[in-house]
Protein backbone atom coordinates (compact mmCIF):
# COMPACT_ATOMS: atom_id res chain seq x y z
CA UNK A 1 0.00 0.00 0.00
CA UNK A 2 1.48 3.77 -0.60
CA UNK A 3 2.26 4.83 2.57
CA UNK A 4 0.88 8.33 0.99
CA UNK A 5 -1.63 8.08 -1.03
CA UNK A 6 -2.65 11.23 -3.46
CA UNK A 7 -5.57 12.96 -1.00
CA UNK A 8 -7.80 13.39 -4.34
CA UNK A 9 -7.74 9.71 -4.52
CA UNK A 10 -7.46 8.50 -0.84
CA UNK A 11 -10.52 7.12 2.08
CA UNK A 12 -9.62 6.98 4.94
CA UNK A 13 -10.71 4.35 7.95
CA UNK A 14 -9.20 3.89 11.50
CA UNK A 15 -7.25 0.46 11.74
CA UNK A 16 -4.43 -1.73 10.50
CA UNK A 17 -4.40 -3.10 7.11
CA UNK A 18 -6.76 -5.41 6.13
CA UNK A 19 -9.66 -4.27 8.87
CA UNK A 20 -12.67 -4.93 7.96
CA UNK A 21 -13.00 -1.00 7.15
CA UNK A 22 -9.80 -1.32 5.01
CA UNK A 23 -12.38 -4.12 3.14
CA UNK A 24 -15.10 -1.80 2.94
CA UNK A 25 -13.28 0.67 1.61
CA UNK A 26 -11.92 -1.34 -1.13
CA UNK A 27 -15.67 -3.03 -1.86
CA UNK A 28 -17.09 0.24 -2.07
CA UNK A 29 -14.50 2.71 -3.54
CA UNK A 30 -12.11 0.35 -5.30
CA UNK A 31 -10.36 3.08 -7.62
CA UNK A 32 -8.93 4.71 -4.03
CA UNK A 33 -6.45 3.95 -2.11
CA UNK A 34 -7.06 3.33 1.58
CA UNK A 35 -5.64 5.78 3.98
CA UNK A 36 -5.08 3.56 7.67
CA UNK A 37 -5.49 6.03 11.08
CA UNK A 38 -4.55 4.82 14.03
CA UNK A 39 -7.98 6.66 15.82
CA UNK A 40 -11.22 7.97 14.33
CA UNK A 41 -9.91 11.09 15.26
CA UNK A 42 -6.86 10.40 12.95
CA UNK A 43 -9.67 9.67 10.57
CA UNK A 44 -11.64 12.33 11.19
CA UNK A 45 -8.54 15.10 10.41
CA UNK A 46 -7.13 13.07 7.61
CA UNK A 47 -10.09 14.27 5.65
CA UNK A 48 -10.67 17.58 7.47
CA UNK A 49 -6.88 18.67 6.65
CA UNK A 50 -7.07 17.25 3.00
CA UNK A 51 -4.99 14.11 3.16
CA UNK A 52 -7.92 12.30 2.42
CA UNK A 53 -11.53 13.12 0.29
CA UNK A 54 -13.22 10.59 2.33
CA UNK A 55 -13.73 8.79 5.31
CA UNK A 56 -15.19 5.05 5.61
CA UNK A 57 -16.72 5.27 9.26
CA UNK A 58 -18.22 2.27 11.27
CA UNK A 59 -21.80 3.12 12.54
CA UNK A 60 -23.35 -0.14 13.97
CA UNK A 61 -23.05 -3.98 13.33
CA UNK A 62 -25.95 -6.70 13.39
CA UNK A 63 -24.89 -8.37 16.16
CA UNK A 64 -22.71 -6.30 18.15
CA UNK A 65 -24.13 -3.16 18.18
CA UNK A 66 -23.61 0.41 17.54
CA UNK A 67 -19.62 0.89 17.45
CA UNK A 68 -18.59 3.09 20.62
CA UNK A 69 -17.20 6.48 20.70
CA UNK A 70 -18.19 7.42 16.68
CA UNK A 71 -21.21 9.15 18.19
CA UNK A 72 -19.93 11.11 20.53
CA UNK A 73 -17.11 11.96 18.10
CA UNK A 74 -18.90 12.54 14.52
CA UNK A 75 -21.27 15.46 15.59
CA UNK A 76 -17.92 17.68 15.73
CA UNK A 77 -15.77 16.32 13.27
CA UNK A 78 -16.83 19.29 11.16
CA UNK A 79 -17.72 16.55 8.06
CA UNK A 80 -20.90 15.88 6.22
CA UNK A 81 -22.06 11.90 5.48
CA UNK A 82 -22.50 11.39 1.84
CA UNK A 83 -23.17 8.22 1.40
CA UNK A 84 -24.08 4.45 3.61
CA UNK A 85 -22.49 1.59 3.00
CA UNK A 86 -23.23 -1.97 4.79
CA UNK A 87 -20.27 -4.73 4.57
CA UNK A 88 -21.21 -8.63 4.97
CA UNK A 89 -18.64 -9.45 7.85
CA UNK A 90 -17.02 -12.61 6.78
CA UNK A 91 -14.51 -13.93 9.60
CA UNK A 92 -11.75 -16.22 8.78
CA UNK A 93 -9.82 -18.47 11.46
CA UNK A 94 -6.11 -17.43 11.05
CA UNK A 95 -2.69 -19.16 11.48
CA UNK A 96 0.79 -18.89 10.43
CA UNK A 97 1.85 -21.08 7.04
CA UNK A 98 1.77 -25.00 8.57
CA UNK A 99 0.01 -24.82 11.79
CA UNK A 100 -3.32 -26.93 11.72
CA UNK A 101 -6.36 -27.44 14.17
CA UNK A 102 -4.29 -29.11 16.53
CA UNK A 103 -1.42 -27.27 17.27
CA UNK A 104 -3.66 -23.82 17.73
CA UNK A 105 -4.52 -23.31 21.65
CA UNK A 106 -5.53 -19.79 21.68
CA UNK A 107 -7.15 -17.09 19.45
CA UNK A 108 -6.55 -13.64 19.69
CA UNK A 109 -8.97 -10.82 17.76
CA UNK A 110 -11.06 -7.69 18.85
CA UNK A 111 -13.68 -8.55 21.80
CA UNK A 112 -16.50 -8.31 18.99
CA UNK A 113 -15.14 -10.91 16.58
CA UNK A 114 -14.48 -12.99 19.62
CA UNK A 115 -17.84 -12.60 20.33
CA UNK A 116 -19.18 -13.27 17.04
CA UNK A 117 -17.51 -16.48 17.02
CA UNK A 118 -18.09 -18.19 20.55
CA UNK A 119 -19.50 -21.64 18.93
CA UNK A 120 -16.13 -22.25 16.98
CA UNK A 121 -14.21 -20.88 19.55
CA UNK A 122 -15.74 -23.68 21.82
CA UNK A 123 -15.71 -26.04 20.14
CA UNK A 124 -12.14 -26.17 19.43
CA UNK A 125 -11.50 -25.70 22.87
CA UNK A 126 -9.55 -22.73 22.18
CA UNK A 127 -8.16 -19.70 24.87
CA UNK A 128 -9.35 -16.28 24.65
CA UNK A 129 -7.32 -13.37 24.07
CA UNK A 130 -8.95 -9.72 23.38
CA UNK A 131 -7.07 -7.54 20.99
CA UNK A 132 -7.54 -3.77 19.90
CA UNK A 133 -8.75 -4.91 16.49
CA UNK A 134 -8.56 -7.72 13.94
CA UNK A 135 -5.92 -6.85 11.55
CA UNK A 136 -4.31 -5.80 14.80
CA UNK A 137 -4.19 -9.06 16.13
CA UNK A 138 -3.73 -10.84 12.42
CA UNK A 139 -0.48 -8.70 12.10
CA UNK A 140 1.11 -9.79 15.61
CA UNK A 141 0.49 -13.37 14.56
CA UNK A 142 2.45 -13.04 11.23
CA UNK A 143 5.12 -11.28 13.13
CA UNK A 144 5.54 -13.82 16.26
CA UNK A 145 5.06 -16.67 13.76
CA UNK A 146 3.24 -18.82 16.51
CA UNK A 147 1.81 -22.55 15.52
CA UNK A 148 -0.41 -21.99 18.52
CA UNK A 149 -2.07 -19.26 18.22
CA UNK A 150 -4.81 -18.31 15.50
CA UNK A 151 -6.57 -14.82 15.08
CA UNK A 152 -10.17 -14.02 13.69
CA UNK A 153 -9.84 -11.79 10.91
CA UNK A 154 -10.90 -11.03 7.77
CA UNK A 155 -9.31 -12.95 4.12
CA UNK A 156 -8.02 -9.32 3.37
CA UNK A 157 -6.03 -9.43 6.52
CA UNK A 158 -4.31 -13.31 5.52
CA UNK A 159 -3.78 -11.62 2.05
CA UNK A 160 -1.82 -8.59 4.14
CA UNK A 161 -0.21 -11.08 6.38
CA UNK A 162 0.71 -14.34 5.02
CA UNK A 163 -1.35 -15.82 7.20
CA UNK A 164 -3.69 -19.16 5.64
CA UNK A 165 -7.30 -19.21 6.95
CA UNK A 166 -8.09 -22.46 8.01
CA UNK A 167 -11.63 -21.87 8.10
CA UNK A 168 -13.79 -19.87 6.75
CA UNK A 169 -17.33 -18.10 7.55
CA UNK A 170 -17.13 -18.91 11.42
CA UNK A 171 -19.29 -16.22 12.47
CA UNK A 172 -22.38 -17.47 14.60
CA UNK A 173 -24.75 -15.67 12.63
CA UNK A 174 -25.75 -15.51 8.92
CA UNK A 175 -26.17 -11.81 9.06
CA UNK A 176 -23.86 -10.29 10.59
CA UNK A 177 -23.06 -7.05 8.54
CA UNK A 178 -21.71 -3.96 9.51
CA UNK A 179 -23.25 -0.20 8.40
CA UNK A 180 -20.72 2.31 7.72
CA UNK A 181 -20.67 5.57 6.89
CA UNK A 182 -18.74 7.50 4.25
CA UNK A 183 -17.74 11.37 5.03
CA UNK A 184 -16.77 13.79 3.06
CA UNK A 185 -15.86 17.94 3.86
CA UNK A 186 -18.42 19.13 1.72
CA UNK A 187 -22.13 17.92 1.82
CA UNK A 188 -23.99 16.26 -0.28
CA UNK A 189 -26.87 17.51 -2.21
CA UNK A 190 -29.28 14.65 -3.76
CA UNK A 191 -31.92 14.29 -6.02
CA UNK A 192 -34.85 15.31 -3.35
CA UNK A 193 -37.14 12.49 -5.78
CA UNK A 194 -34.73 9.58 -5.04
CA UNK A 195 -34.62 7.83 -1.50
CA UNK A 196 -32.55 9.20 0.79
CA UNK A 197 -31.53 9.11 4.11
CA UNK A 198 -31.00 12.58 6.40
CA UNK A 199 -29.12 11.80 9.64
CA UNK A 200 -29.12 14.61 12.35
CA UNK A 201 -28.63 15.19 16.17
CA UNK A 202 -30.92 16.88 18.59
CA UNK A 203 -30.50 17.32 22.59
CA UNK A 204 -33.77 17.32 25.38
CA UNK A 205 -33.89 18.16 28.32
CA UNK A 206 -34.52 15.84 31.08
CA UNK A 207 -37.92 16.48 31.72
CA UNK A 208 -41.45 14.31 31.37
CA UNK A 209 -42.47 13.62 27.72
CA UNK A 210 -39.60 15.91 26.27
CA UNK A 211 -38.54 13.20 23.74
CA UNK A 212 -42.55 11.78 22.86
CA UNK A 213 -42.85 16.07 22.30
CA UNK A 214 -39.95 16.63 20.04
CA UNK A 215 -40.62 13.27 17.93
CA UNK A 216 -44.08 13.49 17.50
CA UNK A 217 -43.99 15.68 14.31
CA UNK A 218 -42.27 12.20 12.81
CA UNK A 219 -45.24 10.35 13.24
CA UNK A 220 -47.72 12.89 12.36
CA UNK A 221 -46.06 13.54 9.39
CA UNK A 222 -45.78 9.75 8.29
CA UNK A 223 -41.58 9.88 9.04
CA UNK A 224 -40.25 6.46 9.05
CA UNK A 225 -37.36 7.21 11.56
CA UNK A 226 -34.82 4.09 10.91
CA UNK A 227 -32.47 4.42 13.74
CA UNK A 228 -32.84 6.44 17.54
CA UNK A 229 -29.57 6.30 19.58
CA UNK A 230 -29.70 8.03 23.12
CA UNK A 231 -26.44 9.43 24.99
CA UNK A 232 -25.63 11.52 27.81
CA UNK A 233 -23.53 15.24 26.98
CA UNK A 234 -20.48 15.51 28.74
CA UNK A 235 -20.84 13.44 31.31
CA UNK A 236 -23.63 15.14 33.00
CA UNK A 237 -27.05 13.89 33.71
CA UNK A 238 -28.77 16.99 33.02
CA UNK A 239 -29.45 16.45 28.86
CA UNK A 240 -29.43 13.46 26.78
CA UNK A 241 -28.21 13.85 22.93
CA UNK A 242 -29.39 11.51 20.29
CA UNK A 243 -28.88 10.06 17.28
CA UNK A 244 -31.16 9.76 14.62
CA UNK A 245 -31.45 8.72 10.64
CA UNK A 246 -34.69 9.22 9.06
CA UNK A 247 -36.26 8.14 5.40
CA UNK A 248 -36.42 11.16 3.06
CA UNK A 249 -34.98 15.23 2.11
CA UNK A 250 -35.21 18.05 4.44
CA UNK A 251 -36.47 19.46 1.61
CA UNK A 252 -39.86 17.30 0.73
CA UNK A 253 -42.92 19.16 2.99
CA UNK A 254 -43.09 16.13 5.43
CA UNK A 255 -39.85 15.93 6.94
CA UNK A 256 -39.83 19.72 6.73
CA UNK A 257 -42.45 20.16 8.72
CA UNK A 258 -41.50 17.11 10.96
CA UNK A 259 -37.87 19.00 11.40
CA UNK A 260 -39.59 22.00 12.33
CA UNK A 261 -41.79 20.84 15.21
CA UNK A 262 -38.45 18.82 16.22
CA UNK A 263 -36.41 22.01 16.18
CA UNK A 264 -39.74 23.46 18.41
CA UNK A 265 -39.63 20.87 21.08
CA UNK A 266 -35.85 20.53 21.48
CA UNK A 267 -32.54 22.17 20.84
CA UNK A 268 -29.15 22.17 18.86
CA UNK A 269 -30.94 20.35 16.09
CA UNK A 270 -27.42 19.56 13.30
CA UNK A 271 -27.96 17.85 10.34
CA UNK A 272 -24.99 15.70 9.97
CA UNK A 273 -25.89 14.42 6.07
CA UNK A 274 -28.45 14.00 3.67
CA UNK A 275 -27.60 11.40 1.56
CA UNK A 276 -28.96 8.44 -0.95
CA UNK A 277 -30.29 5.38 0.51
CA UNK A 278 -27.90 2.21 0.34
CA UNK A 279 -29.60 -0.43 -1.69
CA UNK A 280 -28.90 -3.36 0.79
CA UNK A 281 -31.54 -1.06 3.34
CA UNK A 282 -33.85 -1.34 0.75
CA UNK A 283 -33.87 -4.61 -0.01
CA UNK A 284 -34.03 -5.46 3.57
CA UNK A 285 -37.17 -3.85 4.17
CA UNK A 286 -38.73 -5.68 0.83
CA UNK A 287 -37.67 -8.58 2.68
CA UNK A 288 -35.93 -9.78 -0.29
CA UNK A 289 -33.01 -12.41 0.06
Amino acid sequence: MNDQPNPDQAIAFQGEPGAYSHLACRNAYPGMQPLPCATFEDTFAAVREGRARYAMIPIDNSVAGRVADVHHLMPYAGLHIIAEHFERISHHLLVVPGATLDTIKTVKSHVHALGQCRNLIRELGLKVIVGTDTAGAAAELAERQDPTMAAIASELAAEAYGLVSLKAGIEDAEHNTTRFVVLAREALEPNPNQPCVTTFVFRVRNVAAALYKALGGFATNGINMTRLESYMVGGEFAATQFYADVEGHPTQRNLRLALEELDFFSHEVRILGVYPRHPFRMKQQSGAE
